[in-house]
């Protein structure tokens, strides 16, 4: 008994021992979000995501700018979406099927490399499960024809978004 309380003791020692206090700072809380970023990049170094510049650290506004981005949720438009992190330039649809063939589903995976509107900017990986009447299901890749026209159909709409842009900033 006494070496269990021995026991307890010597660990809560190490606990205590492990802990930190807060030190005390004078430094005043900064409001604002994109200084702190700004601050935060300058001082532990930052990482610039699709080719941006340091004068645009901490901007979080990629989902609204960004063509390629909503063109793609545009085309997805009538499919579930399981993720959508524009942060990491990533999109994946939940599984969908239609009427037709209610034993098939497919999945679409979007990456981003770039925001610019060209067809290496969109990386597209679909896949299918086909489910049989048993319950077994398999998982397949879907060709790349197809893939390559859910690409075409993304470049497409975005470059509609940029046209209505254009137009849209002339007086």
């Amino acid at each position: 008994m006494k070496s269990k309380k021995n026991l307890y003791l010597v660990i809560f020692f190490f606990l205590a021992v492990s802990c930190s206090l807060p030190k005390d700072t004078d430094e005043k809380f900064e409001p604002s979000l994109k200084k702190r970023t700004e601050d935060a990049a300058k001082r532990d170094g930052g990482i610039i995501l699709f080719g941006g510049d340091k004068k645009n650290i901490g901007v979080s506004d990629f989902s609204s700018t960004n063509v390629m981005w909503r063109a793609t949720l545009k085309t997805l438009n009538f499919m579930p979406l399981a993720t959508a992190d524009y942060s990491a330039g990533l999109i994946v649809t939940d599984w969908y099927s239609d009427q037709k063939k209610s034993n098939e589903q497919i999945k679409i995976q979007i990456s981003f490399t770039s925001n610019e509107v060209r067809s290496d900017s969109v990386i597209v990986n679909t896949f299918k499960k086909i489910c049989e009447i048993d319950g077994q299901c398999t998982n397949v890749t879907v060709s790349n024809n197809f893939n390559n026209e859910i690409k075409n159909l993304i470049i497409d709409n975005a470059r509609l978004l940029k046209i209505e842009e254009v137009k849209n900033k002339k007086p």
